[in-house]
């Protein structure tokens, strides 16, 4: 019997991933399902929509192809969600897909609108995406530079750590 994926990504609380490493291991085995994947985004359950955007993030990293159709999720009204998790999974896809200029100004202010959220994690990964493009855009490193300077002297380990590796990479 194949079930439908939300059907895995139901329950638990915020913390809880229901069952993510089922639905990543049926979608790497079936690609065709990233599409019923993208489709939970909407999903009226929170949680659902997050754990979706989430294995979207994931599935980017190592087949970013798969994800490609599907990518103006990662620019759309999910990048403003008062949901700091989904914003984290927003942050770190952005640098792994290719935009085009009007879209790459949207990248560009989600990241940089995210560098001064409250959340820790939400900025530490907003730097880090926003570094992985001022590699190919030159015209950010001076932004880069100023938040690398700033997250170094933070009372926030994650985000010095975060900036330790950044400057390790470049």
């Amino acid at each position: 019997m194949t079930r439908d994926l939300r059907w895995y990504l139901t329950g638990g609380d915020r913390r809880s991933i229901a069952d993510s490493k089922r639905v990543r291991a049926i979608v790497e085995k079936d690609p065709a399902r990233v599409r019923e994947l993208a489709l939970l985004i909407d999903d009226d359950d929170w949680l659902v929509a997050l754990r979706a955007v989430d294995l979207l993030e994931k599935l980017s990293h190592d087949h970013a192809d798969w994800i490609e159709p599907y990518k103006k999720i990662f620019i759309g009204p999910l990048a403003d969600s008062d949901k700091w998790e989904v914003r984290l999974q927003i942050v770190r896809a952005l640098p792994l897909f290719r935009w085009t200029p009007a879209q790459m100004k949207r990248v560009e202010a989600i990241l940089l609108d995210n560098l001064t959220h409250p959340q820790t994690f939400v900025r530490a990964w907003a730097l880090d995406s926003l570094a992985t493009l001022a590699a190919r855009r030159k015209r950010l490193a001076p932004v880069v530079e100023r938040y690398l300077y700033e997250f170094e002297s933070s009372r926030s380990a994650a985000l010095r750590a975060r900036a330790r590796n950044i400057r390790a990479r470049r």
